[in-house]
């Protein structure tokens, strides 16, 4: 894909990461292995077993139904939700998370045009931190500034954006969001500046 259309009026560019940068259930789906490999091994539970019902709940109901359907049918006692959430936040993966090619060729475009990168991120600051720190950056990380919405007002306010845009001094028309969901383009236009839907640049 040629990205001059996107990089050539554009000084910055703002990602949010889940599904735009890499695929998030890339991380969910390591982080409910650990905690069947953590529930055999305290509770003497089938890891397999419990992983498949978690893997189906996460795509059949979504990431905070996980853990209570988990519990319901292997009667996992409460107190080891804490454990759970403590992988959520904290889990050292089996596995490094990987950029979407075609989002890292944008990415390392956008570089050597000595442009801005910044991450903008929805969710726990903790845990979207920790995805960043095991995601392969292939160099990429030095050039990133990481925002997360929670410290500003959650999207579609466009607080953060605007204090991105302060901040480094840009005018809007300076600046390109990249996002996934209908959250995402809200945000970018009740801040005033373009937005780019990531399915786009995963188009051969």
């Amino acid at each position: 894909m040629a990205f001059e259309a996107y990089t050539r009026h554009k000084k910055a560019f703002v990602f949010e990461l889940d599904n735009v940068i890499y695929p998030e259930k890339d991380y969910m789906l390591q982080v409910y292995y650990l905690f069947a490999q953590f529930m055999e091994y305290g509770e003497q539970m089938d890891a397999g077993s419990m992983l498949q019902v978690m893997q189906d709940t996460y795509y059949k109901q979504g990431a905070g139904q996980v853990f209570d359907q988990a519990a319901a049918v292997f009667s996992v006692p409460e107190k080891y939700r804490l454990n759970f959430n403590m992988l959520l936040t904290a889990a050292k993966l089996p596995l490094k998370l990987l950029i979407f090619s075609e989002v890292l060729k944008f990415m390392q475009e956008i570089v050597i045009e000595r442009k801005q990168i910044f991450l903008f991120t929805d969710g726990a600051p903790a845990i979207q931190l920790n995805k960043i720190r095991q995601t392969e950056w292939h160099g990429l990380e030095s050039y990133l500034e990481v925002h997360f919405s929670a410290e500003s007002k959650p999207k579609p306010s466009p607080e953060g954006l605007l204090g991105i845009q302060e901040k480094h001094q840009l005018k809007k028309a300076d600046l390109l969001m990249i996002g996934k969901t209908a959250t995402d383009r809200i945000c970018a236009e009740n801040a005033g500046i373009d937005f780019l839907n990531a399915d786009k640049l995963l188009l051969p």
